[in-house]
């Protein structure tokens, strides 16, 4: 049964209906539905993939689960746009075993312990949701059905990172934010997208 944000008293995110009736489509068409959901830090991604995860009961992956651990951060990786994601084990671990119709197990990568954590199981379904900055990258773009770029004014973006516990909002201002700018206009990749979200 499809969860319905609405009925819960969870106001949806605008153009959250358009989005989940194209997901469906692409479910319907292929029998089954890889969504990339990009964009802006502070945008709104993760609380929209997680609503879109519960309407169709999907496996949800998480960009932040694998960013470089310290030992791959080398100038030449960091220099890349959108370098600083491992986007080589996301699609080795996480994007190819769903793929091919089989369940994944990765180890999620802990920011503040610089440490890989105890393996994680991705259920095969038949919608995979991969959330967040970098998801949409050149080398994954190809994986998806459907690519989705989620954005929103500077100060919102700002107010709401203020309000993550121990977030450090002069890191997100004079580094990942200029970083992921980088990454998007590199790619041209909110022009890119079937989809855009202001949220």
């Amino acid at each position: 049964m499809e969860y319905n944000a609405q009925e819960s008293g969870i106001v949806l995110p605008a153009g959250f209906e358009a989005l989940a009736a194209r997901i469906e489509a692409l479910r319907a068409r292929e029998g089954r539905a890889f969504v990339a959901i990009d964009g802006r830090c502070g945008s709104g991604k993760s609380t929209l993939a997680a609503l879109l995860a519960a309407r169709f009961d999907a496996c949800l992956l998480h960009a932040d689960d694998f960013f470089l651990r310290p030992e791959q951060r080398t100038p030449a990786r960091l220099a890349q746009p959108g370098g600083n994601f491992d986007r080589e084990r996301f699609y080795a671990e996480a994007l190819a075993p769903l793929l091919a119709g089989r369940d994944a197990l990765y180890r999620p990568y802990d920011c503040h312990a610089g440490a890989l954590k105890a393996p994680q199981r991705a259920p095969a379904r038949p919608v995979v949701l991969a959330e967040g900055s970098y998801s949409c990258h050149p080398e994954l773009w190809g994986c998806y059905g459907l690519h989705v770029f989620v954005t929103a004014p500077l100060e919102v973006r700002l107010a709401r990172l203020a309000r993550r516990p121990g977030a450090d909002l002069e890191a997100f201002r004079t580094r990942w934010i200029p970083l992921e700018e980088a990454y998007f206009a590199a790619f041209d990749l909110e022009a890119r997208c079937e989809a855009v979200l202001e949220n």
